[in-house]
């Protein structure tokens, strides 16, 4: 396993996988869940969603595999072929039940948790079950495309909706500059600024540990139709809210 990234090939892959490729010169990864046959099950942003079609944008829409680019009107749970996913991207494989000290060596956040997965038979029906039912909104910090590939590995929500999510990038932006804010105390204590850095890092690398899942103290155990049905519950209270508004 490397420091930064697990770079596997296409003839690895099992159903169930939990599988990133990284966009925009490693600036950050999209990550979803492969479910046999080529297809992957993914979250993502969509804000041009035509709710009397079950596809996605044309662009979207791949010539080899005619269901790709599915998806259920008004949501952001996708299934595309493995090439659209990868979008000639590289392919990194996620790791879980990782060892802290391993965890902690991986600079990077998003490419491993402390964890351990589900059985492959539950992790492909949590990603088909949200395929047909969504995920909610996408949020870049507390719903976003690794929550949604750690929920359908692990099954674990948080039970606090404030603050970070699951996601390991996410905990990486928020992180580093705490990191730094909290070692700037420091500068006086320590001139050497190798010893800062040294600090920093320190203080980086727990903070990613302390919002991992797998030490975690404020997640629980939800089955996918439980997490549907809360979903609808929200999407009617969302609307009864919104006709109430517009009514004054």
């Amino acid at each position: 396993m490397g420091l930064l990234t697990n770079k596997m090939e296409r003839e690895e892959l099992k159903a169930g996988d939990h599988i990133y490729t990284y966009r925009a010169v490693f600036a950050y990864s999209h990550h979803g869940i492969f479910v046999g046959g080529s297809k992957v099950v993914h979250f993502r942003p969509e804000y041009n969603i035509e709710s009397s079609s079950s596809l996605s944008s044309p662009e979207d829409i791949c010539s080899i595999f005619p269901d790709c680019g599915f998806r259920q009107p008004n949501s952001e749970v996708v299934l595309s072929c493995l090439d659209c996913f990868l979008k000639n991207g590289s392919l990194y494989c996620f790791e879980y039940g990782v060892s802290p000290s391993v965890f902690l060596t991986n600079i990077r956040g998003g490419t491993c948790t402390t964890a351990q997965s589900d059985p492959t038979d539950s992790v492909v029906h949590r990603a088909m079950y949200l395929l047909q039912n969504g995920f909610g909104n996408y949020d870049i910090f507390k719903n976003n495309c690794e929550d949604f590939a750690l929920y359908c590995k692990t099954g674990l929500l948080i039970m606090d909706k404030l603050g970070v999510g699951r996601s390991g990038q996410a905990s990486s932006i928020v992180g580093a500059p705490l990191a730094a804010l909290l070692s700037s105390p420091f500068k006086l204590l320590i001139p050497s600024p190798i010893g800062v850095a040294t600090v920093t890092a320190g203080m980086y690398c727990m903070s990613r540990y302390a919002t991992d899942i797998g030490v975690r103290s404020d997640v629980i155990k939800v089955s996918v139709e439980d997490l549907a049905l809360n979903l609808d519950l929200k999407t009617i209270e969302q609307a009864e809210e919104e006709e109430a508004e517009d009514d004054f």
